[in-house]
């Protein structure tokens, strides 16, 4: 057992993560941590140490066919297991110690994804792949950044975004991961699932921002200490809850999805939430808030060919407003369920979403994505599968949907 400090920001996910963990192992050796909702700075924690993987040598294995299957390096495997390259050891029944398997992607879950991991994996994109540019299109309420990712060269224009509820923070990361494996297929010169990235970014400019909600995320993620600066309020809003998993508003209670200058007022009236709550809050007037205000602004510097904001849970794909939407809209989300496995809604009753308004103001086909199925926050484990399914549907559109 080692001991270890929570610093500001750890999470048991993170803690885990960062020692070669499970969340399960941290909890083992510290109970009490299953039980409250967030780890506070100063807590000390007993973990064990990480545990090795281990494999029986079967029949007709030999140490390349080994590491292949475990995406280790064959030196790797010697360093633990000496003899084993030379099969003096490799024999069927053998019980060989794996080592971790070497990360191939920048992407990835450390723990909980929030905003200061957007801003790494940024840096470490925009470094390996030069012609993945970023900027800043704003900042939180509480000052983070709201950081835009630009891949691609064409005339056509396409907005995506995520993490614009707080507890569906797994969206940010998915977004990220497709942004890295179209970099990466684009650099390689290789294909992407069938399609040609090197088409993509001929036809098209993509306009990503993977997280317009930072600092609910990080409520989320890590809740609020008493020096918050809002946490008497939020205590609050949150019926004195210490714990924000169901928070979906950004930190001063508003709900982004309902910000948007699109029938505002009806949506404002049919929620009937008359001040700061964890959802359906929809702010004092559209744009009030600085996160909706900076995506709206981004689309009306860059009027759009297609915009996607994604969400989750419920594996659906919203298509329509009002009867604002152009024509192809309904083609266009058939097509994007039938490579998703998702279902197209006509979805009614619903108003002043960053969709919405995108289709209400460019009458151009804009879609909301609820990723995954269950409860949000999501579990970690659903990220893969979330994260491919956003590039399929992104793909999609990008290889030029008629």
């Amino acid at each position: 057992m080692q001991q270890y400090i929570a610093r500001r920001g750890d999470t048991v996910s993170r803690i885990a993560a960062r020692h070669g963990l499970t969340p399960e192992h941290v909890i083992q050796g510290n109970p009490w941590a299953g039980s409250q909702p967030y780890l506070y700075p100063g807590q000390v924690l007993f973990l064990p140490s990480a545990p090795r993987k281990r494999y029986a040598v079967q029949e007709g294995d030999d140490v390349h066919s080994i590491a292949s299957l475990f995406g280790v390096e064959i030196d790797e495997l010697e360093m633990l297991n000496p003899g084993v390259s030379s099969g003096r050891i490799c024999l069927p029944g053998k019980v060989l110690v794996i080592p971790a398997a070497s990360r191939r992607e920048e992407v990835y879950l450390r723990g909980e994804y929030g905003p200061a991991d957007v801003e790494a994996d940024t840096v470490r994109l925009t470094s390996k792949y030069p012609f993945v540019s970023t900027e800043v299109i704003g900042t939180s309420v509480l000052g983070k950044p709201i950081t835009l990712l630009r891949i691609g060269s064409g005339p056509r224009h396409l907005h995506v975004n995520g993490a614009l509820h707080a507890n569906e923070w797994l969206t940010a990361p998915a977004l990220m991961r497709f942004i890295e494996e179209y970099a990466s297929a684009f650099a390689s010169g290789s294909a992407w699932h069938s399609h040609q990235p090197a088409d993509w970014h001929r036809d098209w400019t993509l306009w990503a921002v993977p997280m317009a909600n930072p600092d609910g995320v990080e409520l989320v993620q890590e809740g609020a200490l008493p020096e918050h600066p809002y946490y008497d309020a939020l205590m609050k809003w949150n019926s004195g809850r210490r714990s924000f998993r169901h928070w979906k508003a950004n930190i001063r209670g508003v709900d982004l999805g309902d910000q948007f200058p699109a029938h505002w007022e009806e949506e404002r009236d049919r929620r009937q939430v008359p001040g700061p709550a964890p959802r359906d809050y929809s702010g004092h007037a559209p744009l009030c808030e600085p996160e909706a205000a900076a995506l709206a602004a981004l689309a009306e510097r860059i009027p759009g060919d297609a915009a996607v904001s994604l969400h989750s849970q419920g594996a659906e794909i919203y298509w329509n407003y009002r009867g604002y939407e152009p024509p192809e809209s309904k083609r266009w989300a058939a097509a994007l369920a039938a490579v998703s496995g998702y279902r197209a809604v006509e979805l009614t009753g619903s108003d002043a979403g960053y969709k919405d308004w995108f289709i209400q103001r460019f009458r151009k086909p804009g879609f909301t994505v609820e990723l995954g199925l269950g409860k949000n926050p999501l579990p970690a484990a659903d990220f893969e599968d979330m994260a491919l399914e956003t590039g399929l549907i992104l793909g999609a559109i990008l290889s030029n949907l008629k």
